[in-house]
């Protein structure tokens, strides 16, 4: 093998190398600050208790994911991330809310918002929420993410510190990780 062969072969490794790095490094998701105004709607806890949307949301600091429990493709991962974020968070658990709104409620009923918490093992913070289809779609319209088809819907994660304070809106698939630096980064640690 002739040293220039060796060398060109040398460098082009060091290149796929350090792309792979920069790929890896590189975020998966974008990030925005945006004004919402949550539309005055209903929504359904998974007991059944009715409460306005403004009640639910205008807290923090609060994470919020649209999802819907019969998805296969990226609400798994999106609740998988606020599971393991659950555990992350440490002693912050206990002051961060986490709130999922199906954008199917005429299959998420309360008892199957249950069912689904269960199997995502969510902690107290993180609750479900359902209800009618108008009001499912005007949230949705009001965060800007509705799709006419839920199986159009894409992988966004709201955060917000405070009442009244500005959302952090995040497009793309976060891991838990991702959505703790978020935070630390939102709430100045």
């Amino acid at each position: 093998m002739s040293p220039y062969f060796r060398f060109t072969k040398g460098v082009t490794l060091l290149l796929v190398g350090l792309t792979l790095i920069l790929l890896r490094a590189e975020t998966r998701y974008s990030r925005s600050v945006e004004s919402y105004r949550v539309p005055a709607v209903t929504l359904v806890d998974a007991a059944g208790k009715t409460l306005p949307a403004l009640s639910v949301l205008d807290r923090g600091p609060l994470f919020l994911q649209f999802v819907f429990t019969s998805c296969t493709t990226i609400c798994p991962l999106m609740s998988g991330g606020f599971a393991s974020l659950q555990s992350k968070l440490g002693s912050d658990a206990g002051r961060v809310r986490m709130v999922s709104i199906s954008i199917d409620p005429e299959h998420d009923t309360p008892t199957r918002l249950r069912e689904y918490a269960v199997h995502v093992k969510a902690g107290p913070q993180w609750q479900f929420f359902t209800g009618a289809d108008a009001d499912i779609v005007a949230l949705e319209q009001a965060f800007h993410v509705y799709q006419s088809s839920k199986m159009q819907h894409q992988p966004v994660t709201f955060f917000r510190t405070s009442p009244g304070a500005s959302w952090i809106r995040m497009d793309g698939l976060m891991s838990a990780s991702e959505l703790l630096t978020e935070y630390r980064r939102a709430i100045g640690r």
